[in-house]
């Protein structure tokens, strides 16, 4: 028990996942969106659109969750 209470633990790897979850999809999305952009722009917009808002809503979850 006094392990897991110790000044000295390190917390890099769960800040990298939680980084992950808050931008890890949205990068995708957009990443898919340009390559569908070329043939359809409508579900290109979609994407992008779907993107910004994921961003917006996982830096309020997550980003409320590490204060």
């Amino acid at each position: 028990m006094i392990h897991l209470l110790s000044p000295n633990m390190n917390l890099d790897g769960l800040i990298y996942l939680i980084l992950a979850i808050m931008f890890g999809p949205a990068i995708l999305l957009t990443i898919i969106g340009f390559v569908v952009l070329k043939k359809n722009k409508k579900a290109a917009k979609v994407l992008f659109i779907l993107a910004a808002i994921y961003v917006i809503v996982s830096l309020g979850i997550c980003g409320s969750m590490m204060v």
